[in-house]
């Protein structure tokens, strides 16, 4: 009846996940139907008695083409353990396991950053010549971890195809390929320095493993406070971002023409078109005034004050939502957090 009327399907408190998804099959409704929240809930619930397997048609059949107790019990165990692999690698606080696993890949994240911030010194290239074993044994250590955690990860995933959508799963991918990439080319004799463009993007997508410590994201709750924020307050991001690029158009056009565009005899050359003008505009609603761009008409000097003034206004605006989004957020991520500790605990003392 609550689908009938509201056209959405979620499981009712209290009931159990297989008992409600049995009298879903019953009225011709399918897993599909429900919510994604109710859809996790369900897939978890299978995977722990090990009929994620299973189709929906198979579940509809009788007891009589079921397969046996052995077949069973060896299909639970090995959906226990995929399960479980799973949950280590995606989730550090389900087990010791886990925070371990956790630790690990936390060290090899700061070890490869150190090693990429190193990398741009001057007196890098020395250092490497003198002990160019030992930078490679590093990198090759680091590289390993990365693609072996990456390959389990895959291995282990419930749905291979969103595993593949996922950003960051695609920033593991694009931040490896270049060192295979690279090795593969000095075995061939040509190394990327010398390959013009290839060269310069091997290089920049080398640079993206700065984006590995978006992989922090999983063991630290400040992060996954800022992109659950992030994802929920994405109307209020793009309101800001129109709010703030209108604002933009029309005072760069207006200071442009203030300070260079009526001839007046004081002809500012920072403001000769409407894109340098932004920059002012940009860095003066947001308060940040470098100093580098400055206004020196009477005009000028007038709309500088009031594009800071209506800056403050726009910009104060979206925030209040997105401060209670994220306060909301960092109680509920922090309210898991606490109970996976428990249920930690608790594994701890058995």
């Amino acid at each position: 009846m609550l689908y009938v009327r509201s056209g959405k399907l979620r499981f009712i408190p209290g009931v159990c996940e297989l008992s409600f998804y049995s009298e879903m099959l019953y009225w011709g409704l399918e897993s599909a139907h429900l919510d994604s929240c109710c859809q996790r809930r369900l897939d978890d619930r299978m995977s722990e008695v090990g009929l994620d397997s299973l189709s929906e048609e198979d579940i509809r059949m009788s007891g009589e083409e079921l397969p046996d107790a052995a077949e069973q019990a060896a299909l639970a165990g090995r959906a226990r353990w995929l399960e479980q692999t799973r949950r280590a690698f995606e989730e550090p606080n389900s087990s010791v396991a886990a925070q371990l696993l956790a630790s690990v890949s936390v060290m090899f994240v700061i070890v490869s950053m150190v090693m990429l911030c190193a990398s741009t010194l001057p007196d890098w290239d020395t250092a490497k010549r003198s002990s160019v074993e030992e930078h490679r044994i590093v990198e090759a250590v680091c590289i390993g971890w990365f693609t072996a955690e990456c390959i389990v990860r895959f291995l282990v995933s419930r749905n291979k195809w969103d595993f593949l959508r996922r950003p960051l799963n695609i920033i593991d991918v694009i931040a490896i390929t270049p060192y295979y990439v690279t090795m593969a080319l000095a075995r061939a004799g040509m190394p990327g320095a010398g390959l013009g463009v290839a060269g310069v993007l091997l290089r920049v997508l080398r640079m993206m493993r700065v984006f590995w410590l978006m992989k922090l994201a999983r063991h630290f709750l400040g992060l996954q406070t800022l992109g659950l924020t992030l994802t929920r307050c994405y109307r209020e991001m793009v309101m800001l971002l129109v709010f703030v690029c209108v604002a933009m158009a029309i005072y760069s056009a207006l200071a442009q023409l203030l300070e260079h565009g009526l001839d007046l005899g004081t002809q500012n050359p920072d403001y000769a078109s409407i894109p340098a003008a932004a920059w002012w505009v940009i860095i003066s609603m947001t308060t940040v005034g470098y100093g580098d761009v400055y206004p020196i008409t009477i005009g000028g000097r007038v709309l500088g004050g009031v594009c800071v003034v209506s800056g403050i206004v726009l910009l104060a605006l979206p925030i209040t939502f997105i401060y209670h989004s994220f306060v909301q957020c960092y109680h509920e991520l922090k309210v898991r957090s606490a109970r996976l500790a428990r249920s930690l605990s608790s594994e701890v003392l058995q």
